[in-house]
């Protein structure tokens, strides 16, 4: 069996699964790793800062309690004590302490050297227009960040109005450069780690549909041989293993197929055989019994082509949902009655012995009378065909309220128990040495079903075969609805 391919488009790299996930993935790892790594550094940046910024702060706001204290003792020389404090601070290593005059000029350092009187202190102007009297100012002064605190003095002097405290920032800075190289160092490696077991995953996804996706190009040019290897037990594994069933099902589909190709052309080629050489025999010139003969062996195998050819439509009908059935109200056993009329002759023929009791109630169920008979016919058939002379096919009819049950068992060959799951598939023949071909049972169960009822089959190999039929009664009400 060949199917037509569709056409495929070519996977290229950036339809790829992996290189969607690539893109995707890492686009989100990655702003959420530069969202963290400015995180990071902006709160530890607020940190460090902060905390220097509270360290100046107190150590200024000590000083100036210092000298308010001393401003008060009258018996000190107030600048010679402002001037011993700058000149004696013991924090030089740390920051520097400058005095500033009511110019804005420093006039005095703790490290020595006062710078000129251009020198910018925007922390000075921020502590004159403060309520507080505290200006603060973080950032660049000669190449480098600094944090320059201002305090007001309380009792001002012409040379001594405020108080400043610079610290150099560089080894905060430094520390925040560690820690955000860290950062992104880390960063790096979670990129890596995720771009490794991502791979690692969207590869176990990626090669098993790989190989699904060639074999089932290799399943639709009619080669079923390949399966594919179910290495883990998830979804990918579960979809092999589907896989792999869809494929035993197309394979066993085209096996079936074949066969039934196989056994209606040899079906065919019998009858037509049959009538060709009859049809040439009488053609050639013929007597009386050669001529009753023939016509009936014409007549016997133009009825069974006209029954394969029945069932072909049926089926094809089947296929297609345009099977219907004409429903009414129907005497079931005078349709099993009219089948079975059919075979009592052909029975004593074959030497085979057809037991029937009939029942002395009548079974009305709702249907189609001439599909039911048509059943009745495959059932029946089925049994004789497959019941060797000297056997014997026994039916039997049974009625409860609600339901009518019709058995039909033969002493045949019987079915094997792997076949007996199979035989109401269409086209399977369990015995290919008999007759058929292949879909009578599967129509009759089609029609079964779709009167409410069951066909089931029992079997055992070389013993026989019992087909249990069973159908819903009308009951008194609904027969009178029907008829109204």
């Amino acid at each position: 069996m060949k199917f037509s391919s569709p056409q495929r488009r070519a996977t290229t790299p950036k339809s790829s699964i992996a290189w969607r996930w690539m893109i995707n993935t890492l686009s989100v790892v990655g702003v959420l790793l530069i969202v963290a790594n400015v995180g990071i550094y902006y709160f530890t940046r607020q940190f460090y800062y902060g905390s220097a910024e509270n360290y100046v702060l107190s150590e200024a706001n000590a000083t100036a309690t210092i000298l308010s204290r001393l401003y008060e003792d009258l018996a000190v020389n107030y600048s010679s004590e402002i001037r011993e404090v700058i000149e004696s601070f013991d924090k030089k290593d740390q920051m520097e302490m400058m005095s500033v005059n009511s110019s804005g000029e420093v006039t005095l350092s703790s490290s020595g050297f006062s710078p000129d009187s251009s020198y910018y202190m925007p922390d000075y102007e921020a502590a004159l227009k403060s309520d507080d009297g505290v200006g603060v100012f973080i950032g660049m002064d000669g190449g480098e960040n600094i944090l320059a605190v201002t305090v007001m003095i309380a009792q001002p002097s012409s040379n001594y109005s405020a108080l400043r405290f610079v610290t150099s920032l560089s080894v905060i800075d430094g520390q925040l450069g560690t820690i955000t190289l860290t950062a992104l160092v880390i960063s790096a490696g979670v990129i890596l780690l995720v771009v490794m077991t991502g791979l690692y995953f969207v590869k176990s996804i990626c090669v098993p549909l790989v190989e699904i996706s060639t074999t089932a190009q290799k399943l639709a040019k009619g080669d079923f041989s390949e399966r594919i290897a179910i290495k883990n037990n998830d979804e990918i594994g579960a979809l092999s293993r589907a896989f792999n069933d869809m494929a035993d099902e197309l394979e066993n589909s085209e096996t079936i197929k074949n066969d039934f190709i196989s056994s209606v052309s040899h079906e065919l080629r019998t009858p037509l055989t049959a009538i060709k050489g009859w049809s040439e025999t009488l053609a050639l010139g013929y007597d009386e019994a050669t001529f009753a003969k023939g016509m009936k062996v014409i007549t016997r195998e133009t009825d069974r082509l006209e029954s394969m050819v029945e069932e072909l439509l049926d089926f094809s009908r089947i296929q297609n949902g345009k099977f219907t059935l004409q429903m009414a109200n129907v005497d079931i056993l005078a349709e099993l009655d009219d089948a079975l009329l059919i075979y009592y002759d052909k029975a004593g023929k074959e030497n085979k012995t057809i037991s029937y009791n009939e029942p002395q109630f009548i079974c009305v169920v709702y249907g189609d009378k001439n599909r039911l008979r048509q059943v009745f016919i495959n059932v029946i058939d089925n049994a004789m065909k497959y019941t060797d002379a000297g056997g014997s096919i026994e039916i039997i009819a049974q009625r409860t309220d609600e339901q009518i049950q019709i058995t039909v068992s033969d002493t045949g060959c019987g079915i094997a128990p792997s076949d007996l799951p199979k035989v109401k598939a269409k086209f399977y023949k369990a015995n290919s040495t008999r007759r058929g071909s292949g879909i009578g049972l599967a129509v009759a169960d089609e029609i079964i079903f779709m009167h409410g009822g069951s066909l089931d089959i029992q079997s055992e190999l070389n013993v026989g075969t019992t087909v249990t039929i069973t159908l819903p009664l009308m009951q008194k009400k609904e027969r009178n609805d029907n008829e109204q």
